[in-house]
Order: structure tokens, then C-alpha cells, then sequence
């Protein structure tokens, strides 16, 4: 989990309080309220990837979301209450049972120092399964990746659950295909925090449908490489902490504009008001939006004529713009979308609806970006992203007068490991170092796949010394790393150089000495790091 135990249970307490409010006034404006505060925890669960709540929130908003409606008459039936009361009171007992089995974890991965090994925060990991033997590789490569994984047979006693959030891979293979949404359904009341995954599930409709019915979070399919295994759970104990949404609402009436960044908040979307659309540039510009929210009507120029003079520039060419208009002629919302639209919305806007479409329109929008500034093999920076951020973390080290190393790495003989093994197993020995190099480095590091098997990594507030701990730990643990070859495996080995900013003052400088120190490292053995200058 990607918050602090302190935030989830405020996050939750914003649903019971708004729920306490429409029980005192029971009217559609203050259940309006409590259906946008239950959405916005749900996003919340679904953000930060706290599984288990988010099935329990999920259902709670699809109850909440049904009643949704000017017709509903209010208070609500009392069987209904009921309902929602019994809901709201379940998850708020959920949310603390996981805040406080979590709390001593998040502080620990919160305060991760320099040279600290990094682990994967799992509670446990389990396998369950008929027989043990074929996942036996599976169990070893993530214990390489420090997830103790254990296997259990359908027939074992099955572990209590600690309150904490364990992950369950289910090989379901073994039982009849009728019996696999019940089995699901079981460990899901069972550990209702848990992260539930099957793994070798065949490709067919009826077998994807009992898995996904049971209640599992996602299915590996028959088939599925060792690697492609490691990889999704790598990303479920992984999930990187991303940047707020941001979006410019392009509105020239006041009190308009602040109900929709209020709505905005309620989702932690941050937001910035332009009320003159003449303003839209500058405020692109220092803003830097994954989205705009724009009035169709306005005094000096209406949205249309704003968004095609936005499109007029390249850098603001993808941004998408959706129209918030009390216009309902389908012809002119068409055209409004023709001439550089992207989605129409009327006023007045249901506030669950705005908030989704939202942030549906940005996830697919950073999605683009992610493909454009991130290499696909490795989800790190591509070469020109890397050297970028790294220019601009130099000048800020440079002018708050901090440290900073960069690193060189490579992986030793990979021409060899391609001409043995072939180019596929060759990507997943990248894939691994660049897996092992997320896992201990720090949210701030820069990691960069600068090309073929070489990484480049700068890491702030370092010196050489520290430099080399760091990286001279991960260096000894791949080179232990079983990469599996047919019925075997083998083992690799990476070099890496050091340099060190003040004595190399450029971006261009620190990467050719650490590159030097690579080499030097090469010449003298490889499977070693060379700090430059030493």
C-alpha cells in the first residue's frame, strides 16, 4: 500500500461522516454528497491498489450509485438503510483491521535509507495448488526478488488470517472447472485483504469466467512465461507512486468553476482555474495539465475558438479537452468535438460521472506519454527521457550545492548470452536487472535503460562511497539469480562505473566518466564497480 495508514482511515472517514449527514437530513442533495464521497474512496483503493477494500468499496458504490437519481425518494426504504449501514460499517471496520496491520510497514518502506536493501513489502505469499513440482522454479526466482513465497495443497489447513494482505496465487487446474467460483468465493470471505491471482488458467471463455466470477483480482494464462509470472507480481508489490491528476478548468463564471475543482478535490484531482480563455496558453505552460475542462460559451472567444487555438501548438496537441456546456444541440457538440474536442459533457454534471470521465481520459493520455518516454521492455526511462531528467536533477543539485553519483551498468558477456540462449531469454536477463535495480533503489533515483543492456542511474544525495555500497549489493545479488534455460539455468554477472558530480559538472561529463569506470571495471575482470578517478 502506497499511503499511510492515517490517510486511508481519513479517506474512510469521509464516507462514514457524509453517511452520518444524510441520516440527519435525509435529502437527495446530501445522498448526492455521500455517493460522491464513496466514489472517491473507491478511486482512492483502486489508486493506491489496496485490493480487498476496493472490492468491499466497489460494491458499496454500485448499492449507493443505484439509488443515484432525482426520483429516489428520501429517506430511503429502511430495509435499504439497513443495507447501507451494514455496508458503510463493514468497511470502516476493514479499513481500520488493514491501516493497523500495515502501519508498521509503510513507515519502514517510508524511511528506506541510503544503502538499505529495499524488499518487497508482502505479508505472506502463497501458492496453492495439487502438486508443487512444477512451480518450483516459480518459488525460487521470487525468493531472488525477496518474496518468500510457500506452497499449499488444496487439502492443507489453510493459514489464519493475520489481518495483514497476503497474495494468493491459485493453480486451479486440478479441481473440476464447475467448483473453481466457489473456491475463489471461499478464500476471498477467507482473507478478505488478500490479492488473489490464478495462474495457468487455459485461454477458453468457461474457465476465465469462473475465475473472474469467483472474485480472483486477474488471471496468468496457460502458457504464461516464467518471467511474465514474476513480472505481474513484481507489479502488484511494486505499484509506483504517481503524480496527482492535473486539469485546467477553462470557465469564466466564478461560482461554476470553483463547484468543479471542489468536485475535482473530492478525487484528488489538483486543478487550476483560468476564468479569461485568453489566459489558456501562459496557463498551459506553467501548469502543465493532463487535461482540460473547458466552457463552450465565453465572453471574447468561445471554447471551440480556445481549442483550436491550443491545438495550433505541438506540445499541447494530445492534451485531451473535454467540453463542460449547458449546450444541448447534439450538431454543435459534434463540431465542438470535430474542431478539437475530445468528450462533451452537459451542465448541469452529475459529479460521479465528471470524476470518472476524468480520469479515464487522463489514464489513457499518461498511458501515451508512458509509451513515449519509457522503453517497453523494462518500463524504465528510455535514452533521451533519462539524460533529460538527469539534466534537469543537475541543475538542481547544482544550484543547492548537493551530491550526486551516476552509474554505468551493464550486464558482462551479453553478446554470449544472446548467441546461447537466444534473443528472448536474453530481454528477460534485462528485464531482471531492471527489476532487481526498482526494488532497492529509492522512489527519487533515476533509473534509465540507456541502451541494449546498458542502464543508466543517478542517484542524489550520494557520494562516491555510498555509490558504491549500493551498487556493489545489487551487483552481488544478481549475479545470484537463476535465469532458467529449457530443464536448467543460468547465471549472469554485471559491471558498473561511477562518477560523481562535482568533479564531472555536466550531464554529458558524469555519463562519459561513468562510462570510462564501466570499462575500467570490464578490463579488470567485469563483475565488479570502478568509481572514475580512483
Amino acid at each position: 500500500m502506497l499511503c499511510s495508514p492515517e490517510e486511508l482511515v481519513q479517506k474512510n472517514q469521509a464516507v462514514t461522516e457524509a453517511w452520518a449527514r444524510y441520516r440527519a437530513v435525509p435529502s437527495f442533495e446530501s445522498f448526492v454528497e455521500l455517493a460522491v464521497s464513496i466514489n472517491s474512496f473507491t478511486e482512492f483503493l483502486i489508486d493506491k491498489g489496496v485490493a480487498a477494500l476496493h472490492h468491499a468499496s466497489h460494491q458499496l458504490e454500485q448499492v449507493a450509485l443505484a439509488r443515484f437519481n432525482e426520483e429516489v425518494a428520501h429517506p430511503l426504504p429502511q430495509h435499504e438503510l439497513d443495507d447501507l449501514d451494514q455496508r458503510i460499517a463493514t468497511l470502516a471496520q476493514m479499513t481500520r483491521s488493514h491501516a493497523d496491520a500495515t502501519a508498521g510497514r509503510v513507515e519502514r518502506r517510508m524511511e528506506t535509507t541510503l544503502g538499505t536493501r529495499n524488499t518487497l513489502e508482502v505479508v505472506h505469499t502463497w501458492l496453492i495448488g495439487h502438486d508443487a513440482e512444477p512451480w518450483q522454479a516459480l518459488l525460487a526466482q521470487l525468493g531472488y526478488f525477496g518474496i518468500g513465497a510457500e506452497f499449499l495443497t488444496w487439502d492443507s489447513a489453510l493459514p489464519e488470517d493475520n489481518g495483514g494482505a497476503p497474495l494468493l496465487l491459485l493453480d486451479l487446474n486440478s479441481l473440476p472447472v464447475a467448483e473453481w467460483s466457489e473456491r475463489i468465493q471461499v478464500l476471498r470471505q477467507r482473507y478478505a485483504m488478500g490479492q488473489i491471482i490464478c495462474i495457468g488458467v487455459p485461454s477458453e471463455f468457461e474457465p476465465l469466467q469462473q475465475a473472474l466470477r469467483g472474485g480472483c483480482d486477474g488471471c496468468l494464462l496457460e502458457g504464461t512465461s516464467l518471467h511474465g509470472i514474476v513480472e505481474r507480481i513484481m507489479e502488484l508489490n511494486e505499484r509506483q507512486e504517481q503524480e496527482a491528476y492535473r486539469v485546467l478548468i477553462v470557465e469564466d463564471s466564478k461560482t461554476a468553476s470553483h463547484l468543479i475543482q471542489r468536485t475535482l478535490e473530492e478525487n484528488q484531482i489538483v486543478s487550476e482555474i483560468v476564468n479569461d480563455p485568453r489566459q489558456v496558453l501562459s496557463a498551459l505552460r506553467q501548469f502543465n495539465p493532463d487535461l482540460i475542462l473547458m466552457d463552450m460559451y465565453m465572453p471574447n472567444c468561445t471554447g471551440v475558438e480556445a481549442a483550436r487555438i491550443i491545438r495550433q501548438h505541438g506540445e499541447f496537441l494530445s492534451t485531451p479537452i473535454v467540453y463542460l456546456s449547458g449546450e444541448t444541440n447534439v450538431a454543435l457538440q459534434v463540431d465542438a468535438m470535430r474542431l478539437g474536442g475530445d468528450h462533451f459533457l452537459t451542465k448541469p454534471f452529475n459529479p460521479v460521472f465528471l470524476n470518472a470521465i476524468v480520469k479515464s481520459k487522463i489514464e489513457r493520455y499518461r498511458a501515451l506519454r508512458r509509451t513515449m518516454y519509457h522503453d517497453s521492455l523494462t518500463g524504465l526511462l528510455n535514452h533521451s527521457s533519462g539524460k533529460h531528467t538527469l539534466d534537469m536533477l543537475l541543475s538542481s543539485v547544482g544550484h543547492e550545492g548537493g551530491l550526486l553519483s551516476v552509474v554505468m551498468m551493464d550486464i558482462d558477456h551479453f553478446k554470449k548470452v544472446n548467441d546461447s540462449y537466444g534473443h528472448p531469454v536474453g530481454d528477460q536477463v534485462i528485464r531482471s536487472l531492471s527489476w532487481l535495480l526498482k526494488q532497492r533503489l529509492r522512489k527519487h533515483d533515476v533509473l534509465c535503460r540507456y541502451g541494449g543492456e546498458e542502464f543508466l542511474i543517478a542517484l542524489p544525495h550520494t557520494d562516491a562511497d555510498q555509490a558504491f555500497v549500493i551498487m556493489d549489493r545489487i551487483r552481488q545479488d544478481f549475479s545470484q539469480i537463476r535465469h532458467p534455460f529449457g530443464n536448467s539455468h543460468f547465471l549472469a554477472t554485471g559491471s558498473g562505473g561511477i562518477a560523481t558530480y562535482s568533479l564531472y559538472r555536466t550531464g554529458d561529463a558524469l555519463i562519459k566518466a561513468a562510462d570510462e569506470a564501466l570499462y575500467q571495471a570490464k578490463r579488470s575482470g567485469r563483475n565488479r564497480i570502478e568509481i572514475s578517478g580512483t
